[in-house]
């Protein structure tokens, strides 16, 4: 496997000839991270196509582009990569041809056959597909198939974003590539770092991802007590203090970013379903462990494996937000750990794919470095 990354930025609509990437026409799939205003402009997938006319070319928009151990906005990030022994099938949907977001997450991990699959790489929508229910449709489908990926961003504004399988980038889209072979190897890694604070509570009345009410009381306001002065920068500081649920019948907390609170309803959105029975606690942002957080992820996919052919990042918007000027700590982090000379490219994202550490079927994660590595054996 041969894994070789670019990262470009555009002057105007000057886009970079195909020449400086003639070496990577052998790709056989490219991975495009880039904001979102490059990739809604006409031009930008033909240059693309041009440039790896065999290549099945997926895109996405991103809250950040990660190049190397660099943390940068208003690029792209291009990964070609080239495999000896590994075949690849995609597959995409768009969320407007479903009831919900369970149906599209089944019908596409159910587009791509069954026989040899030992991986997926899933990028959907950000904006208006709801995460949670589309995992459960992928686990659904593929219970024993690793399957990682990410929601894709824009920026900070959380308005609209865009995903694109061998076509222009458009909102809603989902896309999944099966990779099929013995050779090729898979590691995973997904670590938050925040710290926990105060008793565990129970969710009491929650409809999706919105929530009203825990432990018999209205949610907001006691989410407001724990903040303290904090509160008064509500919706900002919600960043800083996501929460850690543990959902019926799991073991492992998951973490969930607030997206925004209705003064008036006395309600808050999350970024992921948070079911009624759910266990909760608040979390507060620590910046030395969130990065400590990104090595161990990072760790966890090398634990195995000798160097990765490529390592795939997909981290939160709001550990950006929150890291801000230090943003670039977290991801040196994880090239440390990984070591010298591994192609490292990836994205800050409205939501993160991957399986626990300790493995089981993929979930959505708020709030954590997710890492996924590859290795193709000769």
């Amino acid at each position: 496997m041969k894994t070789t990354i670019h990262q470009f930025s555009t002057n105007g609509q000057q886009y970079p000839t195909g020449s400086a990437m003639e070496a990577d026409h052998g790709a056989k799939l490219v991975l495009c991270f880039a904001d979102k205003a490059l990739l809604a402009d006409s031009g930008f997938y033909p240059m693309l196509l041009a440039a790896y006319p065999a290549a099945e070319i997926a895109m996405c928009s991103t809250s950040g582009e990660i190049f190397q151990n660099r943390v940068q906005d208003h690029t792209a990030v291009v990964a070609a990569l080239q495999f000896e022994h590994t075949h690849l099938q995609t597959a995409t949907v768009n969320i407007s041809e479903f009831s919900g977001s369970y149906d599209a997450g089944l019908a596409l991990i159910s587009k791509l056959p069954a026989s040899d699959l030992s991986y997926v790489l899933v990028l959907s929508d950000g904006s208006v597909v709801n995460g949670s229910e589309l995992v459960k449709g992928f686990r659904s489908a593929a219970p024993d198939i690793l399957i990682t990926g990410g929601l894709a961003g824009d920026a900070d504004k959380f308005s609209s974003t865009l995903v694109g399988l061998n076509e222009t980038p458009a909102q809603g889209n989902i896309i999944a590539i099966g990779f099929y072979g013995e050779k090729l190897k898979v590691a995973h890694g997904s670590q938050g770092g925040w710290d926990m604070f105060g008793l565990e509570k129970e969710i009491t009345r929650a409809e999706g991802n919105i929530l009203y009410e825990i432990d018999g009381e209205n949610a907001l306001s006691k989410y407001k007590k724990y903040l303290g002065p904090d509160a008064e920068q509500l919706p900002a500081s919600a960043l800083l203090f996501p929460i850690a649920i543990v959902m019926p019948g799991e073991t492992r907390p998951v973490v969930r970013t607030i997206l925004s609170i209705d003064e008036m309803n006395m309600t808050m959105t999350f970024a992921g379903d948070v079911p009624i029975g759910s266990k909760v606690r608040f979390m507060r942002a620590n910046f030395d462990t969130l990065t400590m957080a990104a090595a161990t992820a990072a760790a966890h996919t090398v634990s195995d494996h000798p160097k990765p052919d490529f390592s795939l990042l997909v981290s939160c918007v709001g550990r950006k937000l929150i890291l801000g000027q230090r943003i670039e700590e977290e991801v040196e982090a994880v090239c440390d750990t990984l070591g010298d000379g591994v192609p490292v490219a990836g994205f800050y994202s409205y939501g993160e794919i991957s399986p626990f550490n300790e493995g089981g079927s993929c979930q959505l994660h708020n709030q954590t470095m997710t890492i996924t590595s590859f290795y193709e054996l000769p």
